[in-house]
């Protein structure tokens, strides 16, 4: 099968794309690289540096493949509350450029990647059959990616499947990105001699999920049969930790000796959220086979392997007010 993906040279793109080679399929993707690196590009992959949003782009190198995985995003939640114009557009615009290119293209099958993030303040664990209560524009824009790839899937006959995958880590995930992915953040510093930051108490409770038991699910949505036209949370639903638990597991594992430096909250974070497995343990036969621990070990091997990194704050603040947090304005990582 050609099999297309966005997203190819980030973290959970590039692992999906290895898993699709070895089963025997041909595999062709794109990136922008803004979180994205060309070495994590399988070299038997056919490789493309577009943007999602440029649907002239997508239609040329999206066309004749059967299926589309659209893992792309700039997956940050806490700055888009501070850069809206910036992530909204790439999220909601690139996917339906990404959607409307599929489909004119000739794809029998969408698989979306949405986030968590569409469940807002919903009662914990969440579950597919809450309606989305986004509390910031990440989250807002992924709930209308999806309401738009219904839509359309319906309306020109293909199939779909909507995933929600939740906090994933392991090796390759971005380390130098000040604006995402706490783990590698607090890893990164940690190997550094230096402290993380942590937002408010550090109570927020969050479950990792370790990216090699996120792959059976959407290999599953894309080659299968079940799963089609629902939107299926992917990851644990054990290991419930809060950030505090994070950084004491990341300290006893880097060897760090110092503490963590506390900020004051950051605007719409939402305090508890992670969600029930039960669907996709009934419909993909998911299971967890790796923990936390497993998750945060590879992430540090990783950043040992290719050394830490200094941060790059590649991203513009659009507002900066009193509410933006200080690790972003006075670049403090």
């Amino acid at each position: 099968m050609r099999v297309f993906i966005t997203g190819i040279a980030g973290f959970l793109g590039s692992h999906l794309a290895e898993r699709l080679i070895a089963a025997g399929h041909q595999v062709a993707g794109c990136d922008s690289l803004i979180g994205g690196e060309l070495i994590n590009v399988p070299p038997e992959a056919e490789f493309y540096q577009y943007d999602c949003r440029d649907f002239n782009a997508m239609a040329k190198v999206v066309k004749g493949a059967e299926l589309v995985y659209h893992c792309a995003a700039t997956a940050y939640e806490g700055l888009s509350v501070f850069a809206p114009a910036m992530v909204m557009d790439n999220i909601l615009t690139g996917s339906v450029a990404v959607f409307s290119a599929a489909i004119a293209g000739g794809a029998r099958r969408i698989v979306f990647c949405s986030s968590m993030a569409r469940y807002g303040t919903n009662a914990v664990p969440f579950a597919e059959s809450y309606l989305p209560a986004p509390q910031d524009p990440y989250g807002i824009a992924k709930a209308a990616a999806e309401q738009a790839l219904i839509n359309l899937a319906g309306t020109h006959g293909i199939e779909y499947a909507i995933a929600v995958p939740h906090n994933i880590i392991g090796a390759r995930q971005k380390f130098d990105d000040p604006y995402r992915n706490v783990a590698s953040i607090m890893a990164n510093l940690m190997l550094q001699g230096r402290s993380p930051y942590i937002y408010g108490d550090g109570e927020q409770t969050r479950c990792f999920s370790h990216v090699e038991d996120c792959l059976s699910c959407l290999i599953a949505l894309g080659l299968g049969t079940r799963g089609l036209g629902e939107v299926i949370n992917i990851g644990p639903d054990e290991e419930f930790v809060s950030i505090n638990h994070l950084f004491r597991k990341l300290k006893g594992i880097t060897g760090f000796e110092g503490q963590a430096i506390h900020l004051k909250d950051r605007p719409q974070e939402v305090k508890n959220a992670f969600c029930s497995s039960e669907k996709a343990r009934r419909l993909l036969g998911y299971r967890t086979t790796r923990g936390l621990e497993d998750g945060l070990r590879d992430i540090v091997a990783h950043i040992r392997k290719l050394g830490p990194r200094k941060f790059r704050y590649h991203l513009d603040l659009e507002i900066r007010n009193a509410r933006t947090p200080r690790t972003w304005t006075e670049r403090l990582m």
